[in-house]
């Protein structure tokens, strides 16, 4: 049925369910896992960009010494993220699922689709906040995205948060 199943994990509290749901279906269906990851700046795990302005101006107008602190905390973030990664792949390959993971920055929705058309993933799990109105509106919902934009199966964990 399934051959590879692709699980869009956030940095956030739907991560571990995701991935032990992908990881269950992954395995009953005897399907590869392919884990992606996607650093989002606005993320709540994500640290937030300094914003002022001083004598010298580096990117985002931030002084030098605010903007190396920022660069700093996000690099934190990225191998806290990685190692998350790192460790859910171990996990899936002791429980007898191949599996590979993938980590980059960029919209969340977008980057999952791709990486499922990229990997020929034919279903995709992501999990929803259930946000919905106006607070969809405004920060948006991956699930939603992915929903709309794929061209393959999307399991969508509702509740999670």
């Amino acid at each position: 049925m399934f051959k590879t199943i692709l699980a869009g994990l956030d940095g956030g509290e739907t991560c571990d369910v995701v991935f032990k749901n992908a990881l269950e279906l992954a395995q009953s269906l005897c399907a590869e896992l392919i884990l992606i990851g996607v650093l989002v700046p606005a993320d709540r795990a994500s640290p937030t960009v300094p914003v002022t302005v001083g004598s010298t101006l580096s990117p985002a107008g931030v002084d030098d010494s605010l903007w190396s602190v920022y660069q700093e905390r996000y690099r934190e973030y990225e191998m806290r993220e990685l190692d998350k990664l790192k460790s859910f792949t171990q996990k899936a390959t002791a429980a007898g699922v191949k599996s590979r993971f993938y980590q980059m920055s960029g919209r969340a929705g977008w980057s999952i689709c791709e990486q499922a058309k990229n990997h020929g993933a034919d279903l995709v799990v992501v999990g929803s906040h259930g946000r919905m109105g106006l607070s969809e509106m405004l920060l948006g919902s991956v699930s939603n995205y992915v929903m709309h934009h794929a061209a393959w199966s999307v399991l969508v964990l509702h509740d999670l948060g």
